[in-house]
C-alpha cells in the first residue's frame, strides 16, 4: 500500500462537519506547566483531524490520542527541564510528521519556527536567572547531556545570534561541563583509524599521535592515561574547556577543530586536528631559513587578533605552540591554557605555562592586581618574546637558568635586539618593546599589533577580526618573495589609547556586535526540520 499524501488543512465545510463528532479535544497542558512544542502539537492535532483517502475514522481519533499523550508527557515542571527535553521532543515530533506524509506542508514549518522561538525565550530567561542557573549546574547524567546538546545545537543553528546571548550560552555549557564532566554530543567524531603504535611528540599534558580521518592525516591529541583521581579529573577538565573554545575558532591563522575522538584509547579522550607535516614554526625556519620571519609574525599577529576578537585569551603563546600549514602560513595550536570570557572579562587563573614567554605580572601578581590573571595584555607581551624567538630561534633569557630569567623580567631587564642574519630592524625592535612594556594598560592592543606589522607593499585590507580578504592573503614562500621588511608606525588615525585592556573592555565578545534579539526569531527559515 502506497503511503498516505500529505494532508490538507484547508477542508470544505461538508469534511468537517463529517470530522467534528469524532475529533478528540484531548487534554491540555496544565497551564503551571511548561509545553515549548505546543504550536507543533497542535498543528498535528488539526492536520491529523482531516480526511485523508485510505484513514479510517478510527485511526485518525487514535493519532489524535497519541498526540493527546504527547501534549501531557511533553510538559514540564520548571524550565530548565522543558529545554533539555526539547530536543528529544522535537525529534518525536518531526518524526511523527515524516510518518504522515507531513514534512512538506509549509504550515509545519510555521509551527516549528513559533516554538523554537519559544525555546529561545526559555533559554535566555535561564541566562538571566541565578535560581535557574543553580537548576542547570544540578544537573546530572541523561539529564546534564541533553542541556548541554540542547544549548550548543541553538548556537550552532545560529538561534542565540545576539552576542550577550552567546557570550552567555558558551559561558553555561562551559560551567556545566565542568560540573558534570561532559561535553555536548555534537563535539564527538567517530571513523578515527590508522593510528601509530607510538606518539610523534610527547608532553606535561599527553601525546600526540598521528592518524586518519575521512581519508586524511590527522594529528590525535591524547590526554594522558596513566594518571588516576583528583590529577585526572583535573586533565579532563582541561581538555574539556580547551575543546569548548578551540570548537568555537575559525581563522585561517588558526588550527582548526575537527571533533573529539573516543574510540582510538578507551580510556581517555582525543581531539582531532588536521596533521601540519612541516611541524612548529621552529623547525620550519630551522630546515629552510628565516627569510619568511616578518611574514609569519604578520600571521602569528594576525591570529592573535582574531582570538581576542572573539574574546579568547591563548594564554600559552610561543613557538612550540604555532604550526606551518600546507599553505606555509602560521597556525596557532594549543589552547590548553585558554580561557573564555566570564560576563565582563577575559581571564584565566592557571597558574602554569612557558616562564621565558610570561609578562611579569604573572610572575608576580602581588607588585599588579594581586592575583594571577591571563589577558590580551599578557598575550601581547608573549607575542614580543615569539620575534625574538622566530630571529633567533629561543626565546629571551634562554641562556640563563628559569630563577634567573624571572629575577631579570621582575627587574625590568630585556632582551637585546637581535643583529644575526636576518637581522631585526630598528622599527620593529621600537615595537617589541613597547610589546614588552612593565605597566600591562600601556601595552598596544593585538588590533595595533596588527597595524604595526603591516607589509606596505601588499597594503593587505583586514577585516575588524584580524582576518585578511582573499586576495590580500600573502602568498606561499614557494610562489613569491618578500622583500625587506617594513613596519608600518601608527597614524593619526590609530586610536592612541587602544592598548592591550587587562579587563577585556574594547574586545569584542563572541557574536556578531548590533545584532538584536529579533535577528535570533528570524534563524530557522532555513533549517533542515530532520536534523
Amino acid at each position: 500500500m502506497s503511503s498516505p499524501s500529505p494532508l490538507s488543512l484547508s477542508l470544505d465545510a461538508r469534511q468537517t462537519a463529517e470530522l467534528a463528532p469524532t475529533e478528540s479535544t484531548g487534554p491540555q497542558a496544565p497551564p503551571t506547566k511548561i509545553l515549548i512544542y505546543q504550536t507543533l502539537i497542535s498543528f498535528l492535532k488539526a492536520a491529523c483531524s482531516a480526511r485523508v483517502s485510505g484513514r479510517s475514522r478510527n485511526q485518525i481519533v487514535r493519532l489524535q490520542r497519541v498526540l493527546d499523550g504527547y501534549l501531557i508527557s511533553m510538559s514540564s515542571e520548571s524550565v530548565v527541564d522543558a529545554v533539555a527535553k526539547s530536543l528529544e521532543c522535537r525529534k518525536t515530533l518531526l518524526e511523527f510528521a515524516s510518518e504522515h506524509g507531513l514534512t512538506g506542508d509549509p504550515d509545519l514549518r510555521h509551527s516549528l519556527r513559533a516554538d523554537e522561538g519559544s525555546l529561545v525565550t526559555h533559554i535566555t530567561s535561564i541566562f538571566d536567572s541565578k535560581a535557574a542557573e543553580h537548576d542547570v549546574l544540578n544537573l546530572e547524567g541523561d539529564s546534564a547531556q541533553c542541556f548541554l546538546d540542547v544549548i550548543q545545537d541553538a548556537l550552532d543553528r545560529g538561534f542565540l545570534m545576539a552576542q550577550q546571548h552567546a557570550q552567555k550560552a558558551h559561558r553555561l555549557i562551559r560551567k556545566l561541563s565542568e560540573a558534570c564532566d561532559k561535553l555536548p554530543s555534537s563535539l564527538f567524531i567517530t571513523g578515527v583509524s590508522g593510528r601509530g603504535e607510538h606518539p610523534t611528540f610527547g608532553g606535561g599534558f599527553g601525546s600526540v599521535y598521528r592518524a586518519s580521518y575521512d581519508n586524511k592525516p590527522v594529528a590525535l591529541k591524547v590526554m594522558r592515561h596513566f594518571v588516576q583521581g583528583s590529577e585526572l579529573r583535573e586533565i579532563r577538565v582541561k581538555l574539556c574547556r580547551e575543546a569548548l573554545i578551540w570548537k568555537e575558532l575559525h581563522h585561517p591563522y588558526i588550527l582548526t577543530f575537527i571533533g573529539i575522538d573516543q574510540d582510538s584509547f578507551p580510556s581517555t579522550l582525543g581531539m582531532v586536528s588536521p596533521w601540519m607535516e612541516h611541524g612548529t614554526v621552529l623547525n620550519y625556519l630551522k630546515v629552510h631559513g628565516r627569510s619568511t620571519v616578518d611574514k609569519l609574525l604578520y600571521e602569528i599577529a594576525q591570529g592573535l587578533q582574531y582570538l581576542h576578537s572573539r574574546n579568547v585569551v591563548h594564554g600559552d603563546l610561543r613557538g612550540a605552540n604555532i604550526l606551518i600549514s600546507e599553505a606555509w602560513t602560521a597556525c596557532l595550536a594549543d589552547f590548553g591554557l585558554s580561557a573564555l570570557a566570564d560576563t565582563t572579562s577575559l581571564r584565566s587563573t592557571k597558574r602554569s605555562g612557558s616562564l621565558y614567554w610570561m609578562a611579569p605580572e604573572l610572575i608576580d601578581p602581588n607588585r599588579f592586581r594581586g592575583e594571577f590573571l591571563r589577558t590580551p595584555a599578557s598575550d601581547v607581551y608573549a607575542f614580543g618574546c615569539v620575534c625574538i624567538e622566530l630571529y633567533t630561534g629561543r626565546p629571551p633569557f634562554s641562556e640563563v637558568s628559569d630563577i634567573a630569567a624571572l629575577f631579570k623580567i621582575l627587574n625590568g631587564e630585556r632582551a637585546q635586539q637581535p643583529t644575526g642574519t636576518p637581522a631585526m630592524s630598528d622599527t620593529l625592535w621600537q615595537c617589541v618593546t613597547e610589546f614588552w612594556a612593565s605597566d600591562p594598560p600601556t601595552r598596544p592592543s593585538s588590533k595595533v599589533v596588527v597595524q604595526k606589522m603591516l607589509w606596505p607593499t601588499l597594503e593587505p585590507d583586514t577585516e575588524e577580526d584580524g582576518s585578511l580578504h582573499e586576495e590580500d592573503s600573502p602568498k606561499s614562500p614557494k610562489n613569491s618573495e618578500f622583500g625587506p621588511r617594513a613596519y608600518a608606525t601608527p597614524t593619526s588615525k590609530d586610536d592612541p589609547n587602544d592598548v592591550a585592556s587587562t579587563k577585556g573592555e574594547d574586545i569584542d565578545i563572541v557574536g556578531e556586535p548590533g545584532q538584536s534579539d529579533q535577528c535570533e526569531s528570524q534563524a530557522y527559515a532555513a533549517m533542515p526540520l530532520l536534523s
